[in-house]
């Protein structure tokens, strides 16, 4: 395919001739010397991204090639990837283009696009993102490249801003148990009904208040259908009827702005044995009383408003907050607080017993990353403004909203509702005529129907607004005579805890934000080895234009005359990406790879539904396959079956035809991972897919793995009928500390009907279900979390075909050369073709751990004194340690993890050799905090240099501390808190240690 692929990789000279300038002597003559003699490099430009983007340069190269035994990069893949999938040709892509270039192209589309002063509302508002947050965390790379804290010692940065976020959520909506966080308001009130539905057994029906937005109403609905639940849509201020009931889901505010008071309902809910869910905006709550203060079990929203940008949709932080008897059944991600080993107060993810990855079919949720960086966005919005300026941004956008009401009421309009906080809807007018002479002005409102007009007013409203607003309406600014409703105006002040109530100036802020980023290992710092989860470069070029207004600043809703720079930008890269899979057609709806999945499954149930395969129920599933696919299968009402490993890490080809033999004509599909979770190119797997295919089952390829592919196979071309992507792995969106993630999902050409539709689309009626022949809505917008696909269309766009075969093919080196370092301290479990691992490799601890004590999690705990994150831990075998380096780093990284865990190797063996007890060892006690190591005691057998630096070069270089020392993980579970300890809590007696 490639064969010059080792050719096209710079030369030394070339690499330095980056430094020194395009246009200089020595650049042009080594341009011209090596593009006569190899004809896939074009230019320098074609090539000054990649270069950077990878990690080695020739001479590492080599090393690794040497160490590997290849003599080509070439020849390496050409034995690694089994030539049953190898695609014939590169795929179709334009040439890649420089930073610059990117940027001038992404600027193109950009000025396409039109910025509206946005009054439309329905779940989205205008904010202002404070600067000093906005350079400070949403584009500082120490807050974007850290991954999820699974390890949380080197996570209390993140982590502490995430409890933030959930202690403001359970002081908003009045409920003891927030999570950190959900996806998208639509998807977070299905994930509601979900966990009703688990909480309330007898019970099969649920209601939906008529007042929710219509993209809630529409994704809720369906999603509901989905697991066989009977919905109904009631204007509940009319009352509830009918028994059955597992609850429902009330809107407070309305879409169209109305507030009802809906003690009334929760208590008639209550009376039957429901639960009820209550959908809100948190700003509202800062004036209106909190749900929970009202009955409520559950309360959800969007946190968009705190400070995060309209994004065209997304991504956006969205809550969930429940009472305590439900904290257990709750979806997402909790953090809660523990002790470390000297008692100190630490955080950690709290309850993960409930998470996908052990439960699997039996999860509480698919989540596997929710929007944890968005979430930290909107906690710290909160402290930096705190309850008093939260309190005079709601008054000032209620009395806004108040003065247009009362322009609108002196004018004899007919207001929809008097009793408001930020939206006004006026009835009996015409709409579209309004709506296109306020677009003519700069202003984007909300039509509803042909008579009706909503304005929402948000945080940079004016009351040069409100007059140019009313104006449209034929009437002149009047001053504001509405209030909001005595019976429903707080009583209790939220957001007392101290956190709230001291940030407030920049400087302040600016060293809040670093003093927590401190405490953290991102990929700003290190090499974050985690198997699965592709830690790759996060492109500065790349990131820059995610905030630029032309592209952040954009409703979702906005006419589509102001979005063609969106449209077209969103339809290039489904485009590239169909190219990339080899799938007839992608949708970029699904914002995190768990909805992917969902979307991909769905539309393998709807197909066979559609042809009248209503027995269709099964999916066959690996038993190393992703904790999500089970429970996105789940999700989407499919049977999970599960199919053994063989003893080489493949799928177990007689115990699938076992379970294609039993089950047969209810078969729907099979989830494959490809390459496989264990690290292997799978040789079989295209007979895998022509036994399901036989059998009339569908295929979908897991795509999380698909940075050991781009380039060289294509997924849509090896038998795979529908796959998900992860653009938070191969292709550059960073993970933000737990999201946001998008997880586009790729389709052959008979399964692009079933691909998900818009929730906002007019012409759905969530009364009814959709048609089984076609899709359904997956999130809140069409485009999902579009505010972050400008990252990835750099990356493909400055990579180009030729680039991102390169970054796979390193990858594959990468992986492989720390394998062959590493064999003979640490198996490495299952290898592939000629001895070989794909993009990642898993280490077996498993009989170092029967002879020393030593576990995997001790490995991951140690590594933090050498300024490492952890691999992947336990997953997907347990005692094992799975590593993925990236095509991102160099050499001189990849060395440094060897020493370290050579190192750590040593260690275990001076347990094994009875030098040292496995209690009284240093790897038994990390990691150790610079508090540790400065103590005037130390009471452990080892030395201070041996624990803190374990080897020379830690002496001459950045050394990375710990915040706190090894977490009780079983006391955070067994002393639940979840909301920020009082700060009296961090003061130790050192006295009575």
């Amino acid at each position: 395919m490639v064969s010059a692929l080792g050719a096209v990789l710079y030369s030394d000279a070339l690499h330095k001739s980056f430094q020194s300038g395009i246009g200089s002597p020595i650049v042009k003559h080594i341009i011209g010397a090596v593009t006569a003699t190899v004809p896939l490099l074009r230019s320098l430009t074609d090539m000054e991204f990649i270069s950077r983007h990878l990690g080695p340069d020739s001479a590492e190269q080599a090393t690794m090639l040497a160490k590997v035994g290849y003599d080509s990069v070439d020849a390496l893949v050409d034995a690694a990837i089994p030539s049953k999938i190898r695609a014939a040709e590169l795929p179709q892509l334009p040439e890649a283009l420089s930073e610059d270039e990117a940027q001038a192209t992404l600027r193109e589309y950009a000025n396409q696009n039109t910025v509206l002063k946005s009054f439309y509302g329905q779940g989205f508002s205008d904010t202002l993102t404070p600067a000093v947050i906005r350079r400070g965390l949403l584009e500082d790379a120490g807050w974007y490249t850290a991954y999820t804290p699974y390890q949380p010692e080197i996570s209390q940065g993140r982590l502490e801003a995430l409890l933030n976020f959930q202690t403001m959520i359970e002081s908003l909506s009045g409920l003891p148990i927030a999570n950190a966080s959900l996806l998208d308001e639509a998807s977070a009130t299905a994930e509601a009904v979900g966990l009703m539905s688990r909480a309330v057994k007898k019970g099969r029906r649920v209601v939906l208040d008529s007042r929710l937005h219509p993209q809630v109403l529409t994704v809720a609905a369906e999603r509901a259908r989905a697991i066989d639940l009977e919905v109904e849509i009631v204007d509940l201020r009319e009352g509830l009827v009918g028994e059955d009931l597992i609850g429902a889901v009330i809107a407070y505010t309305g879409t169209e702005g109305d507030i009802f008071d809906p003690s009334t309902i929760i208590e008639e809910l209550h009376t039957r044995g429901a639960l009820a869910t209550v959908a809100t905006d948190p700003l509202s709550l800062l004036l209106l009383e909190a749900p929970g203060s009202l009955g409520a079990d559950i309360v959800l929203g969007s946190s968009q408003r705190f400070g995060v940008p309209l994004f065209f949709g997304g991504p956006h932080a969205a809550y969930m907050a429940v009472t305590e008897k439900l904290k257990r059944q709750m979806p997402g991600r909790i953090v809660g607080v523990s002790k470390d080993a000297d008692g100190r107060p630490a955080y950690r993810l709290a309850l993960q017993t409930r998470e996908q990855h052990i439960r699997r079919e039996r999860a509480t949720s698919n989540i596997c990353t929710a929007q944890a960086l968005l979430a930290n966005v909107a906690s710290m919005y909160a402290v930096y403004h705190g309850p008093q300026g939260l309190k005079a941004i709601a008054q000032r956008v209620h009395a806004l909203a108040s003065s247009f009401a009362q322009s609108l009421k002196d004018a004899g309009k007919q207001l929809v509702s008097e009793d408001f906080f930020d939206t006004v809807t006026v009835a009996g007018v015409d709409a579209a005529t309004i709506k296109t002479d306020l677009q003519k002005e700069g202003y984007l409102v909300r039509t509803i129907g042909e008579d009706k007009v909503s304005v929402s007013f948000g945080e940079s409203a004016t009351k040069e607004d409100v007059a140019k607003l009313a104006h449209a309406f034929g009437a002149d600014a009047a001053e504001a005579d509405f209030a909001l409703p005595e019976n429903l105006q707080r009583g209790e002040e939220p957001l007392q805890h101290e956190i709230f109530n001291r940030i407030h100036s920049e400087t302040q802020m600016l060293r809040y934000l670093r003093k927590l980023a401190d405490k953290d290992l991102a990929l700003d710092r290190t090499m974050i080895p985690l198997g699965s989860c592709t830690m790759k470069l996060n492109p500065t070029a790349a990131m820059e234009p995610i905030s630029w207004p032309e592209f952040a600043g954009i409703h979702p809703y906005a006419p589509e005359e102001t979005t063609a720079g969106w449209r077209a930008l969103v339809e290039e890269i489904e485009g590239w990406l169909a190219e990339v899979t080899g799938y007839a057609k992608v949708s970029i709806q699904p914002n995190a790879g768990s909805q992917g999945e969902l979307a991909g499954l769905l539309a393998i149930r709807r197909y066979h539904v559609a042809n009248g395969d209503n027995e269709r129920d099964v999916v066959l599933i690996p038993a190393s396959a992703h904790g999500t696919n089970a429970a996105s299968a789940t999700l989407a009402n499919l049977r999970v079956v599960v199919v053994k490993t063989a003893e080489d890490g493949s799928i177990d080809l007689a115990d699938l035809d076992e379970k294609i033999a039993k089950h047969g004509n209810h078969i729907a599909g099979i989830m494959v991972t490809y390459p496989s979770t264990h690290g292997v190119f799978d040789p079989e797997v295209r007979d895998v897919c022509d036994k399901v295919h036989a059998v009339g089952g569908q295929v979908y390829i897991d795509g999380a793995n698909m940075n050991a592919l781009t380039g060289w196979a294509r997924p849509g071309q090896f038998g795979g009928d529908v796959s998900h992507l992860n653009l938070h792995k191969t292709f550059t969106i960073p993970h933000g500390g737990g999201g946001p993630g998008v997880g586009p999902v790729a389709v052959a050409e008979h399964l692009i009907p079933f691909l998900p539709t818009n929730a906002a689309d007019p012409q759905l009626d969530a009364t009814t279900a959709t048609p089984v022949g076609q899709g359904v809505p997956i999130t809140n917008t069409k485009y999902g979390s579009a505010g972050v696909l400008p990252i990835s269309w750099a990356y493909l766009a400055m990579t180009g075909a030729q680039g991102l075969a390169q970054a796979s093919a390193h990858a594959i080196l990468g992986a492989n050369y720390l394998a062959k370092s590493l064999e003979d301290s640490f198996p490495v479990l299952y290898t592939g073709n000629a001895g070989l691992v794909a993009h990642e490799c898993i280490l077996d601890l498993r009989a170092l751990t029967d002879a020393s004590g030593v576990t995997a999690a001790d490995v991951a705990k140690r590594l933090v004194d050498f300024g490492f994150h952890a691999p992947t831990l336990a997953f997907p075998v347990a005692g094992t340690l799975m590593v993925e380096p990236t095509e991102s780093e160099d050499l001189g990284e990849l060395d440094r993890f060897i020493e370290a865990m050579r190192t750590i190797r040593a260690e275990i063996q001076e347990i094994i050799d009875g030098e040292v007890s496995y209690e009284g060892s240093v790897i038994h006690h990390a990691p150790f905090t610079a508090e540790s190591i400065g103590s005037d005691t130390w009471e452990f057998s080892f030395s201070r240099e041996k624990a803190a630096w374990p080897v020379k070069s830690l002496r001459h270089s950045y050394k990375y501390f710990p915040p706190v020392r090894r977490i009780d993980e079983a006391y955070g579970d067994r002393n639940l808190v979840c909301s920020c300890p009082p700060p009296e809590a961090f003061d130790i007696d050192d006295s009575e240690e």
